[in-house]
Formats: structure tokens, sequence, C-alpha cells
């Protein structure tokens, strides 16, 4: 895997095929590869696919503690720069997704289109106080227990109880390589955000996709975010839990591909999107 220096911080990533660029923003749990190896794989057929290591996830360096969701949006922004990568389209699930939007309020000429998986415009601005309260306490507790038994404790959440097995225990074997701190900043961040003033602001097409077995981010928050949003379509994954692209992979991979190419129609008129 490559890297970068954004900020004094050591970023890697991962780059695969050619076409235009869409890059890939994991959430809290997990990282670049585990999140979205199905979709690197899937659409580099057709796109310039390219999945970061956040700070404090992966090979990436740690960030500061103070870091918050802007930070993380700048972060995000300067890894575009410095890549070259112009005007992308942007994927994030969960904490991914309220990072798009903050990358959005920031940046907002940056990204093409936003797809957001399993997302919250931040857990304050998503879920009720007490909610975000209990959350950041459980995962802060969660940040101090061994890696194995941070796992077991993260997992159940994550999934659908229908999810094939073979699909969870890849991903636990990512999620125990977890960074303590790097995931205590991100929860910080993620319950500290409100970002609900910046979805009608938002003039980009936007797919929203959500799994109707999701605990994490449930279907309340996915209404409020289209209803929000003015440009969106919202996609509801029948029997599929909070890491969308992980368990339903092929359908989350057509969504995203079909979306894509929409917008390649939209903005080439007569062109096919496999010949941008």
């Amino acid at each position: 895997m490559p890297q970068v220096e954004i900020g004094g911080m050591r970023i890697w990533y991962e780059r695969a095929g050619s076409g235009p660029l869409l890059v890939l923003v994991h959430g809290f749990v997990g990282d670049g590869r585990s999140t979205w190896q199905h979709q690197i794989d899937d659409l580099s057929d057709e796109f310039t696919v390219v999945a970061w290591d956040g700070p404090g996830a992966g090979r990436s360096s740690d960030p500061p503690s103070s870091f918050r969701m802007p930070d993380y949006a700048d972060c995000l922004a300067g890894f575009v720069d410095t890549l070259g990568l112009g005007r992308p389209h942007v994927a994030g699930l969960s904490f991914g997704g309220a990072l798009a939007l903050e990358l959005f309020r920031r940046h907002p000429t940056m990204p093409t289109s936003l797809i957001l998986a399993g997302a919250y415009a931040g857990w304050a601005g998503s879920l009720p106080p007490d909610a975000v309260t209990e959350r950041l306490a459980k995962s802060l507790e969660s940040a101090e227990l061994p890696p194995a038994d941070f796992a077991t404790a993260m997992l159940p959440s994550m999934f659908s109880a229908t999810a094939p097995a073979d699909q969870v225990a890849e991903f636990v074997r990512s999620v125990a390589q977890f960074h303590p701190a790097g995931f205590r900043t991100m929860a910080l961040a993620s319950a500290e955000a409100d970002l609900r003033d910046v979805l009608p602001r938002i003039d980009i097409p936007t797919l929203l996709l959500y799994g109707d077995q999701d605990v994490r981010a449930p279907m309340s928050v996915a209404r409020a975010l289209h209803a929000a949003i003015p440009d969106s379509t919202l996609v509801v994954m029948p029997g599929v839990g909070h890491a969308s692209s992980v368990e339903a992979a092929g359908r989350f991979t057509t969504e995203v591909r079909d979306f894509l190419r929409v917008q390649g129609d939209r903005w080439s008129p007569g062109t096919s999107s496999a010949g941008l």
C-alpha cells in the first residue's frame, strides 16, 4: 500500500483501476481494505477507486486527540489534493458518511457526488442526546478492551443476525487490529458532530444506502437525511445491517455502480461512463 504525508500524519491508501474517480471513506470500526475490499476489487474495472486508512485506522498515524470532524475533513481534502484526484465521487460508511458531509461543508466544490451508507448527520445531529451519551460512553469503554474483546463488543451492532459468517469473521480479524487512541478520537468526533444545517445546502447528487436491519443508523436516520438533502435517492437493502458494504457487498456495489453511471451520463451527454 502506498502512503502520503498529510498534516504531519502518515496516511496509507489503496488505489486500483482507471476511469472516473471514487474515494472510499471507512467508518470508525475497520479500515479501508476491510470495509471496502469488495468495492475496490469489483468497481476498479470501470472506476479509479481510492480507499484511505483514515487517521487513527489501519496503517495510518493516529491524529491528535483534539481532532474533530472539521479536522478529519480538512485532512481528507488534503489527501485528495495531494493525490491530484480533482473532484472525485465520495462514498462514506457510517462515520465516513458524516465525514463526507463535513467535507462538503468545508470544501463544497470538491465532491462531484456523495454516497452515504449507514450515515449520520453526526451522532448529535441524528440521535437523541441520551443515545449519544450512551453510545459515546460504550465506545470509550470498549476502546480500553483487549483487541479480541473489543471486536466482540463492537461487532453485534455492525451486522444483521443473518449476515454470512465468513464475511463477519473476516471483518472481525481487521477490527481486532484497531488503534485505541484513534478509535477514541473518532468516537468523540462522531458524538460532537451535528451536520443538520448542511443537509439542505447539498446541491450535488446524493445516494443514501441503508440496511433495514441497521441498529446503529436505523431507518429513522435514513428518512431524516433523505428528507433534508434535496437531490438525494434513498435505497433500502432488506435484511442488511450497518456494515452494508461487507454484508451485502454485491447489492451495495451494484447500487453504487448504477448511481455513478448515471452521474457520468448526466455530466457527459452522449458518452458512456465506461469511456470517461
